[in-house]
């Protein structure tokens, strides 16, 4: 079996000319690094590095494993160190977010000449965007379901401080063992290892990270926002609904809004829901995962609140002229309040009819002491 303890400087992958030159530079299957990892192959290749599925040999049974292999580009040395030195502090916030259930944990983190390594628990399962060409666009109701499930992940790294900055179909996968969605592949550390000068000094962001499409206007701007990943799930709710991806779509030319609503039928609510997600204005959609829940949930208590929401106030000209009780000098009223003005009324409304009923007669019925059997 074939060994190699020196894992691909990605350099040298990103040297090679020709796409089919540089996948010949990958590790091949069986080749292992650190004396504990096992390659079995390649799951994808980009820009930012390799992503393996590796065999774990120093845990009993050899389970699988995801292996990122992350270069930054920098070349001095001083660079490099503080790259090395950003990359551990962010893999130490990626290992706190492990801990929640729908997200894959790290399981060991360390660098080799000039690549950083994450491994982390393999899921296996089936991303949403095979799921989606299998069998074909979701309902509705399904669609509901798949945010009130993945809403709570995002809300779970919102308040860890961090923006996901790639939530897409391809990076939700839904587990094989118990059908639980799991969010992986966050932009965080992608982000520290591509913002570092040749200088050996923190420069602002100058690099995009996420994906075209599904990135809203502020986070190409560099500039991501937590909003910023709520558009993402915007677009992706786009996609379980239509099966297509955000270059299918035409946009208004004025403001940048997907158009959309022609292509789906969903009900009034749900679609304002959605607008609102996906507002190319970050000032006009949902400022954070809590508000949006929010908003889903009003639907299940529409049928409770039609009668509250149909109640129509009185006009100035209903309220009696001669009330001047009921308007207060604050201009509110309390409860109790109102209720002493109406008994007011009342007893006033009453003592006029008796006064009608027995006219010249000076008798004025106490209708304080009135009892039914009382005789007069």
């Amino acid at each position: 079996m074939t060994t190699q303890n020196s894992p691909l400087q990605l350099s040298d992958y990103r040297g090679a000319g020709r796409r089919s030159s540089r996948r010949r530079q990958l590790h091949k299957p069986g080749h292992m690094f650190r004396e504990r990892y096992r390659i079995v192959k390649v799951l994808a290749a980009g820009g930012f590095g390799v992503t393996y599925l590796a065999q774990d040999g120093g845990i009993p049974g050899s389970p699988l494993c995801v292996i990122k292999q992350l270069c930054p580009k920098v070349s001095n040395p001083l660079s490099l160190e503080r790259a090395k030195r950003r990359f551990r502090k962010e893999a130490k916030v990626l290992a706190k977010v492990g801990s929640h259930s729908q997200i894959p944990r790290l399981l060991d983190y360390f660098t080799i000449n000039d690549g950083f390594y994450l491994v982390q628990e393999y899921v296996p399962g089936e991303v949403l965007t095979r799921e989606v060409r299998r069998d074909g666009p979701q309902s509705e109701r399904e669609v509901k379901l798949f945010l009130r499930e993945i809403l709570p992940v995002v809300k779970f790294i919102h308040r860890c401080k961090i923006i996901h900055r790639d939530i897409k179909p391809p990076n939700i996968i839904r587990c094989a063992d118990d059908g639980r969605l799991v969010l992986i592949d966050f932009g965080a550390v992608r982000e520290c290892l591509g913002d570092l000068g040749d200088g050996g000094y923190q420069i602002p962001i100058t690099q995009f990270v996420g994906t075209p499409g599904f990135a809203p206007p502020e986070q190409q701007a560099l500039r991501p926002t937590y909003a910023s990943d709520i558009y993402a799930l915007g677009m992706t709710c786009l996609f379980l609904l239509t099966g297509k991806t955000p270059i299918e779509f035409d946009s208004d030319p004025k403001t940048g809004a997907i158009l959309w609503r022609h292509l789906v039928a969903v009900s009034e609510h749900f679609a304002t829901v959605l607008t609102k997600m996906l507002c190319p204005d970050v000032v006009d959609r949902y400022e954070s995962v809590e508000d949006l829940m929010r908003a889903l949930l009003l639907e299940e208590h529409f049928d409770d609140l039609a009668p509250g929401l149909s109640y129509q106030p009185r006009t100035r000209s209903a309220v009696e002229p001669e009330d001047p009780e009921l308007t207060s000098v604050e201009g509110y009223l309390t409860p109790i309040q109102r209720q002493a003005i109406a008994i007011r009324r009342w007893r006033t409304r009453h003592h006029k009819a008796d006064s009608q009923t027995f006219p010249n007669t000076g008798f004025s019925m106490n209708t304080s002491s009135a009892s039914p059997h009382r005789n007069f």
